[in-house]
């Protein structure tokens, strides 16, 4: 393809995204196919010869589109959102297209140093300990999410723990990792990567309110292991969970795991954005004692998947547990001590130029712009809630500190299944589920970009013309 080929498809591409996103409200969010009938639409192999652009363009149009779970689509309240936004998508066009490999600062200068100072820009934007900043003894990197953040918090960890040794031996002794029962899942499997097995993790108890981790359950869980020969290393606490949002209680939390030598990571994977807004920041409270904290742009922040931030307080420390340096990598400006090699913050050696659409995202909303778009989130949440909570057949099942909210039709389990069925059939919006206090329970996030009232509204209606066409309940 010549340039000028390219600058020709590159207009026929621009122009689709932009009619997809100007058609999403006309679209089912969810695709209305069974399993297989994108496979059954292609050809057994690939053509001979290539092909047009337009050719592409028609058959994600025929083929691709209508067989998506749309999640940009202003009726998806599903899972918590993956925003995009048009300055994302043009900062990793030209992140394509510089097919930049910023393993190390000498393979691309810019790029590392853009991300560094990226980092700092965040760090002040949502107010985190001084301790974060490059400029201290920490700093923050872009992992491709919120699970790989909690492993590398892991690995290092598991290095601290054990006195260095890990690096060398390995897992030598039996460590224990501790969370909320309300925790990711991603808990459990970087402790299955890192060689602890699912034994290695402890999960404890929350309250069944505000379902946060329980401190004195912490407490009593550690000194059990301890009697036991099982050696505490991390400590994983939550700022939002998946679930609920609940928020476990840092300022609890943090004493006891400096008390005890414990590392603490923080995962605010999706609240860690609405940190933008002043208001919003009680989830931060105790922050200063975590040894490394997470949130994603890419949920919240109108950054395209993938985008993890993570800060550690120690960057020698992090080095120490992942460096790896085989002849062919070294250079004279890793030697002189003076750069940052991201490859030695994060599991993978490659690395792409992540930090360019960041870097327009901040560029084009400003701190202004992002924080109007998470305060409409949590505004139009508060309006499905004031709603559910005005229904006596229906009943709000934890707090809605952020823009997700968790609510049922009183009673048994069945008719929620069939109402969460019943909506989702509909096309018109999606939603999701979970379990709280053992209880079916639907879970409705707002985060979309082009949410609006009427958007929340109509999924309100569609719930109760749902619910009324339900069988009565005995």
């Amino acid at each position: 393809m010549t340039p000028d080929e390219f600058r020709q498809a590159g207009y026929a591409v621009v122009d689709w995204i932009a009619d997809y996103w100007a058609t999403l409200d006309q679209r089912p969010v969810t695709s209305q196919d069974p399993p297989g009938a994108v496979a059954a639409g292609l050809p057994a192999g690939p053509p001979a010869h290539g092909e047009p652009v337009a050719a592409l363009l028609a058959d994600l149009d025929s083929l691709v589109t209508p067989r998506l779970t749309h999640w940009q689509h202003p009726g998806f309240f599903g899972y918590f959102p993956a925003n995009t936004s048009g300055p994302s998508v043009l900062g990793d066009l030209v992140s394509a297209g510089l097919g930049v490999q910023g393993m190390l600062w000498a393979t691309g200068p810019a790029c590392t140093e853009l991300e560094t100072v990226l980092l700092d820009w965040l760090a002040d934007m949502l107010d985190l300990p001084a301790r974060f900043r490059s400029t201290g003894s920490g700093g923050g990197v872009i992992q491709d999410s919120a699970s790989s953040a909690t492993l590398v918090a892991t690995l290092i960890a598991l290095h601290r723990a054990a006195g260095g040794r890990w690096r060398q031996v390995g897992v030598d002794r039996r460590f224990r990792v501790y969370a909320s029962t309300e925790a990711h899942s991603s808990v459990e499997k970087a402790a299955r990567i890192a060689g602890l097995g699912a034994d290695g993790v402890r999960l404890i108890e929350v309250d069944p309110v505000t379902r946060a981790m329980s401190p004195t359950a912490l407490r009593a869980a550690i000194e059990a292991d301890r009697a036991a020969g099982v050696v505490p290393a991390l400590v994983v606490a939550t700022v939002g969970t998946t679930s609920t949002t609940a928020v476990d209680p840092l300022p609890q939390l943090g004493p006891f795991c400096a008390e005890q030598g414990l590392f603490l990571h923080v995962d605010a994977a999706y609240a860690g954005a609405a940190a933008v807004c002043p208001e919003l920041r009680s989830g931060h409270a105790g922050l200063e004692y975590a040894d490394s904290y997470c949130f994603d742009p890419h949920k919240w922040l109108l950054t395209g998947f993938d985008c993890d931030a993570f800060w550690v307080a120690d960057a020698a420390e992090l080095v120490d547990a992942l460096t790896v340096l085989p002849e062919y990598l070294r250079n004279a400006a890793t030697e002189s001590g003076a750069v940052i090699d991201y490859r030695d913050w994060q599991v993978p050696l490659g690395r792409r130029f992540r930090a360019l659409k960041l870097w327009f995202v901040l560029r084009w909303y400003g701190v202004e712009g992002l924080r109007a778009h998470i305060r409409r989130g949590v505004a139009l949440a508060a309006r499905f809630a004031d709603r559910v909570r005005a229904d006596d057949r229906f009943e709000l099942v934890a707090p809605h500190p952020y823009a997700l909210v968790c609510f049922r039709l009183r009673g048994p389990d069945g008719p929620n299944e069939q109402l969460l069925a019943a909506v989702n059939a509909t096309g018109r919006v999606y939603l999701t589920h979970t379990r709280v206090g053992g209880r079916h329970t639907l879970r409705l996030a707002v985060g979309t970009p082009q949410t609006a009232e009427a958007h929340v509204d109509e999924a309100w209606e569609l719930i109760c013309r749902a619910a009324a066409a339900l069988p009565e309940r005995g």
